[in-house]
C-alpha cells in the first residue's frame, strides 16, 4: 500500500542566536511602550488585554535600530520561508510591511484570528517567561471535519486539530498568513514581549 501525506501546512522555527541584538529590542520595545500613549488608548477602548503598537505606530524601524536590525534578519528568514514553500516569486519580492509590538501579562491572550493581505507573518519572541501563553494553530480543514470521528488520545501532535508551541526568548517563528492562530491566556504577572510582523509580495 502506498501512503501519501498531502498538503502540508509549514511552520518555521529559527532562532536569533545573537544575544545583544535580543537585549537591544527588548530595551527599544520598552521604551516604545512607554511613550505610545495612542497605543494605550486603543488597546482601553477595544479591550486588549495587554499593550500593543499595532495601531498606533507603522514605522518602528526608523524610530530604533534594534528593529531595523531585526528586520534586516526576518528578510533573511522569509526568503527560506519562501525557498522551502518552493514559491515563484516572478518579478515580486518580499517586503515587511508591518512590524509591531505585543506585551502580555497575567491574563494577556489574543483570540484567534489571520492575517490578511499579507503572504508571510510570523512573530519574535523577546522574552517568554515561565507560564506565558503558548501560541494555538488551527487546522486549516476544521470548518470540512464536522463529520470526522474524534481522534485517539494517543494520537501524533502533527494528526491534531490543533497544535500548541511554546516558543522561548529568541525564537522567530512563520507562517503563510492565511493560518489561523491564537495566543494562549498568560499564567504569570511577568510579561511575555515579542514583535510580530507581516510580509507582502510587492
Amino acid at each position: 500500500m502506498t501512503h501519501h501525506s498531502l498538503f502540508a501546512t509549514r511552520i518555521d522555527q529559527s532562532q536569533i542566536e545573537n544575544a545583544s541584538l535580543l537585549d537591544d529590542l527588548e530595551a527599544a520595545c520598552w521604551m516604545i511602550e512607554d511613550g505610545d500613549q495612542a497605543g494605550h488608548d486603543w488597546c482601553d477602548r477595544e479591550g486588549y488585554p495587554g499593550d500593543t503598537s499595532y495601531a498606533s505606530l507603522d514605522d518602528l524601524p526608523d524610530r530604533a535600530p534594534a528593529f531595523s536590525d531585526l528586520v534586516t534578519v526576518l528578510d533573511q528568514k522569509a526568503a527560506m520561508f519562501a525557498e522551502g514553500q518552493h514559491w515563484d516569486l516572478g518579478r515580486g519580492r518580499l517586503q515587511c510591511d508591518s512590524l509591531w509590538i505585543n506585551i502580555l501579562g497575567e491574563g494577556g491572550h489574543h483570540s484567534g484570528h489571520i492575517h490578511p493581505n499579507s503572504v508571510i507573518s510570523g512573530t519574535c519572541y523577546v522574552t517568554v517567561p515561565d507560564g506565558a501563553g503558548r501560541i494555538k494553530f488551527e487546522d486549516p480543514r476544521l470548518p470540512m471535519l464536522m463529520a470526522a470521528p474524534p481522534l485517539k488520545a494517543d494520537s501524533p501532535a502533527n494528526s491534531g486539530r490543533f497544535f500548541y508551541m511554546a516558543p522561548a526568548a529568541g525564537d522567530v517563528l512563520m507562517w503563510e498568513s492565511w493560518l489561523r492562530h491564537e495566543v494562549m491566556a498568560s499564567r504569570t504577572e511577568d510579561a511575555r514581549v515579542s514583535i510580530s510582523f507581516n510580509y507582502a509580495l510587492v
